[in-house]
């Protein structure tokens, strides 16, 4: 019997295909997108585009590379569909849920991804968000998957299962949330009971980092020996 996690991973991962459609890509491309995901999270913006130039070869070979990526939804591209702004869970374009990271200010898709990019690099991040009910802001640190201090005591995250419409960042992970507490959460789920789930911070860390790690070719078994041994 799946836990509660291994079903909300395989959910996810069937609504939103990331690393079976990193999987389609040729070797190349697969390490571009992980370039982009780590100068995210260590310099707060995708890499430029003499960078892709520099590991494509010339500029119409990264013009085929970020429609190619652009086209599988795994980065974001701007209005013009020629640079990339954001790739999941990270994104240089305004969203209510702000990361300070490797001391740069960076922002996540969703909730979710917020709480993804500490394990996904096991680094400490400071989230500073709002609940999607009530407005008022939520302040978490975390270090790789420990929530070290967060306000107020006992957020919420939930999850308004849907199928993305076009871009995922522009639509599913709008209803990824944080909710403020388990009384304001439970009312938020009560509006669409069949299509909204809850979870704690430990329980959406655990269900953000089993998505996303495996991006990085790490899976979640190597993840945890890699942990043990450190």
């Amino acid at each position: 019997m799946e836990t509660k996690i291994e079903d909300a991973v395989r959910r996810l991962t069937e609504q939103l295909p990331l690393l079976a459609r990193q999987q389609q890509l040729e070797s190349r491309l697969v390490e571009v997108h992980r370039a982009i995901l780590s100068s995210l999270a260590t310099r707060g913006r995708s890499l430029t585009q003499s960078e892709l130039e520099k590991r494509l070869g010339g500029k119409e070979a990264v013009a085929h590379a970020v429609r190619r990526l652009g086209k599988a939804d795994l980065v974001v591209l701007d209005a013009s569909a020629e640079r990339i702004v954001g790739a999941y869970p990270m994104t240089t374009e305004e969203t209510p849920h702000r990361l300070q990271v490797n001391g740069q200010s960076i922002n996540a898709m969703c909730a979710l991804d917020a709480l993804s990019v500490g394990p996904l690099y096991d680094a400490e991040v400071i989230i500073d968000s709002r609940c999607h009910v009530t407005a008022e802001p939520i302040h978490i640190r975390q270090k790789g998957k420990a929530i070290v201090d967060c306000q107020p005591t006992d957020p919420r995250v939930g999850v308004r299962w849907q199928n993305p419409t076009g871009c995922a960042a522009h639509s599913m992970c709008t209803e990824m949330v944080f909710l403020n507490d388990p009384v304001t959460a439970n009312q938020w789920q009560a509006i669409d009971p069949q299509s909204i789930s809850l979870f704690t911070l430990p329980e959406a860390v655990e269900f953000g980092a089993g998505f996303f790690v495996p991006l990085l070719g790490v899976s979640r078994s190597a993840e945890t020996d890699i942990r043990q041994s450190s």
